[in-house]
């Protein structure tokens, strides 16, 4: 199962631009390589990643076999308010995760 880590600071003034890095473990499988027996195994990539920030999408991308496992994403947002930063994900497999970080935003 993937899991992912989601950084953002501590505290954010209101207003203020801040960046979110988000790291989701996954092996993301092409679909190109072999086993050890020399079976193909199965595409199993993360095809999209949604961020939603109090009930609000800042970040969504599609994505494609080039990506690397483990993809590591860095987007900024403007802190309006304290609340929870909210990211899913899906894989090829069906598979939909989730993590969550808590955001405080100061007058």
């Amino acid at each position: 199962m993937a899991k992912a880590r989601i950084k953002v600071p501590e505290l954010v003034k209101r207003g203020a631009v801040f960046e979110v890095r988000l790291l989701i473990r996954h092996p993301m499988e092409t679909g190109f390589r072999y086993n050890n027996v020399g079976q193909k195994i199965p595409k199993n990539i993360v095809h999209t990643v949604r961020c939603v920030y109090n009930g609000a999408e800042v970040f969504h991308a599609e994505l494609f076999p080039g990506i690397a496992a483990n993809p590591y994403f860095s987007f900024f947002t403007t802190a309006e308010a304290s609340g929870e930063l909210v990211c899913v994900w899906t894989d090829d497999t069906g598979v939909t995760t989730s993590e969550r970080v808590g955001l405080t935003v100061s007058e």
